[in-house]
């Protein structure tokens, strides 16, 4: 039970005398918490669960197969021509990127054509993230022993298994923990990544690809060792293609309310490139790097060896952890952008059966594509219906049209993977305004971005996860204390160093802490209250202590000390100073909760003001504090001093400390 009154007491007494007065008296109730049976709960939920009615099974279906939901209410005139666009163009960079894959792991590169086309297939009937582009990361390395299809088919397996149990214990949770900053930081670091990784083939030069730790600075140093190797016709060829894509880019975006459907500048530029160079044999006559034979074809499917899937059963796990971190924030920052929302777990099972339904035909592991997600978006994609037209852009290839791809230049699909980068890349202009909003999530930023750069795309991630959690736990051991003055002919009190004109309380000190209190900042807590209201209670009881033994010292006659001073000179040093205050209000309305260090904290300093007759009132608990204190028994037994301890705003237990009688021994 807790009485507030708008006038000078709170205690029911004092309430009855003053309600024929000017003031009002309420009475404000706890409601009483009924007692929650957990094991029938956990039995009823059980139940529920176990049982299945049709209603309940269409549900799950569709929950399952989200395409079931939101393809019925496709609107084909408005999407189609931006997802048949996208869908072209991903599938036309997937081909040589997917021999590429193949080739970095030691593999057929058909393999990876195969990834390609089921992945796409089985997220758009599963997948809730609606620009999200799905095949072979390259930021996803193998290893050391994938040097068979056995070995990558069985780690595919395994992984995919781990990401579906992961969705049924309901793990998606962890996607809480990407914030903005962090999304943001590593999308720019990852596109620098990526910008780097394709340098090469804009300019036309052979190096080694780097990986592992370090990779971007290792391979600009090795583009530089090489820049003299650089091939004229590549150089020419990317610098007019970047040209055109943004020039035509700028205009879109510029005119885009004027368009009907996106511009197919990407498509456009594919086809007259692959015509160019096809007619004027760049490959023969300048040496310039083409996409080359593309195999075709399908091998019949096989089951993964289950000898291999416990020899990679332990390599499996931090793949599975990391190719799901990396779709989910891919598609939490989609959809961020486009204003919808997505299922984590269910991203969780898409991912997964994107691992285990094509391991048996001969794939690898599949993980969401930050480049292919940009150029995605950046090429009108409005729904999952992109990845289908990918997929049989791909299946297209691998049975008819393989040949009409030998021509086309790797530094072509560069400059598009490149320009679709811009986006992320311009995210470099926000940092002042971004640092003006808010210096800790700038820095968050900076820190993210730069580990996904610097040492990898996946340490990078953790990273800014870890940081960004860091810096939430050192916001509350090191929160902002103050004490409040009132604002002069109100009710309401402010902080003093913030505002001016505010009055202070004659006797009263309020002083406010704007975090939780637990046991990682009590110690802040206590340094902060001793210092801002200049006294530390401990030290005032000791000088107190030592002042009446040195008074009983001088009773007796013993005029000296053994520092050799004089009894009255030693006296002099130790008179307690006086009080300046008989009451500390404590402003508990910022600390949402307190741990059982904070509540002892609490009665610590109850205890120790008390011992120099200053009240501690504490004001503007929320529910959860107040039974915290209650538990931990500040309030005495059964809470009979609660009444004269907690208020319901600061005002009023400011009110109570002024018509508080002054103790005689206040001060010495």
């Amino acid at each position: 039970m807790l009485y507030l009154n708008t006038g000078t007491m709170e205690r029911p007494l004092e309430a009855t005398r003053m309600e024929n007065s000017t003031s009002s008296c309420f009475l404000m109730e706890r409601r009483t918490r009924v007692k929650i049976n957990r094991k029938e709960v956990m039995l009823a939920k059980l139940r529920k669960s176990c049982s299945c009615t049709p209603k309940k099974l269409k549900n799950f279906v569709m929950d399952f197969l989200p395409v079931l939901r939101w393809l019925p209410k496709y609107q084909c005139k408005e999407y189609i021509w931006g997802d048949v666009m996208s869908g072209l163009v991903i599938g036309i960079i997937l081909v040589p990127q997917a021999i590429a894959y193949s080739l970095l792991a030691g593999l057929k590169p058909i393999y990876s054509l195969y990834t390609s086309f089921f992945a796409n297939i089985i997220y758009f009937l599963m997948g809730t993230s609606r620009h999200v582009s799905v095949g072979i990361f390259s930021l996803i390395t193998w290893g050391d022993e994938c040097y068979a299809i056995g070995i990558a088919t069985a780690l595919t397996f395994v992984a995919g298994v781990y990401q579906v149990l992961m969705g049924i214990f309901r793990l998606g949770f962890v996607s809480m923990y990407l914030s903005e900053s962090v999304l943001d930081g590593f999308a720019t670091g990852a596109s620098l990544t990526i910008l780097t990784a394709q340098v090469k083939y804009l300019i036309g030069i052979k190096i080694p690809r780097s990986q592992g730790h370090g990779m971007l600075v290792i391979t600009w140093i090795n583009i530089f060792r090489n820049i003299s190797q650089a091939n004229l016709c590549d150089v020419i060829t990317s610098a007019i293609c970047i040209m055109v894509l943004v020039t035509a880019k700028e205009l879109g975006d510029r005119y885009k309310h004027k368009l009907k459907f996106p511009l197919p500048t990407e498509l456009v530029v594919i086809v007259v490139a692959t015509l160019v160079s096809h007619y004027g044999k760049l490959n023969e006559v300048y040496a310039s790097s083409v996409s080359g034979a593309i195999p075709t074809g399908f091998i019949p499917p096989k089951v993964p060896h289950f000898n291999l899937m416990l020899r990679v059963a332990v390599d499996a796990l931090p793949l599975a952890v990391v190719s799901f971190v990396f779709t989910v924030s891919l598609s939490e920052m989609c959809a961020k952008k486009y204003a919808y929302t997505i299922r984590a777990n269910q991203e969780m099972f898409a991912v997964g059966f994107c691992n285990i339904i094509p391991s048996f035909f001969h794939s690898f592991a599949t993980s969401a594509a930050l480049a292919k997600t940009l150029v995605k978006t950046s090429t009108g994609c409005q729904t999952q219906v992109s990845g289908v037209i990918s997929a049989m852009v791909v299946l297209l290839v691998l049975l008819f049209l393989a040949p009409l791809f030998y021509s086309l230049q790797k530094c072509v699909l560069a400059c598009i993977i490149i320009v679709s980068l811009r986006g992320a890349l311009r995210k470099f202009q926000d940092v002042p305004a971004r640092y003006h909003v808010n210096k800790v999530d700038t820095l968050i930023w900076v820190v993210t971005m730069s580990a996904s750069a610097l040492i990898s795309t996946e340490i990078g991630l953790l990273v800014g996860i870890v940081f960004s959690m860091l810096c939430i736990i050192v916001r509350t051991q090191q929160p902002r204390t103050t004490l409040l003055g009132q604002i002069q002919n109100t009710s309401f009190y402010e902080d003093d160093l913030e505002y001016e004109n505010l009055s202070s309380v004659p006797k009263v000190k309020i002083f406010r802490f704007e975090a939780p209190l637990y046991y990682a900042n009590r110690n802040y807590f206590l340094k902060s209250l001793y210092r801002l209201t200049n006294l530390d209670p401990n030290l005032e009881a000791a000088r107190r202590k030592k002042y009446e033994k040195e008074k009983q010292h001088l009773k007796k006659g013993d005029h000296t000390t053994a520092n050799g001073l004089g009894m009255r000179e030693t006296t002099l040093q130790l008179v307690p100073k006086q009080n300046d205050f008989q009451a500390l209000v404590v402003d508990c309305s910022s600390i949402s909760f307190l741990d059982t260090t904070g509540v002892n904290t609490l009665k610590e300093i109850l205890k120790d003001y008390k011992d120099l007759n200053i009240s501690v009132l504490l004001a503007c608990c929320n529910p959860s504090v107040t039974d915290s204190l209650k538990r931990g028994g500040y309030f005495g037994k059964d809470c009979g001093s609660m009444q004269e301890m907690l208020f319901y705003s600061i005002h009023n237990a400011v009110q109570f400390a002024k018509d508080q009688k002054l103790p005689a021994d206040c001060s010495v």
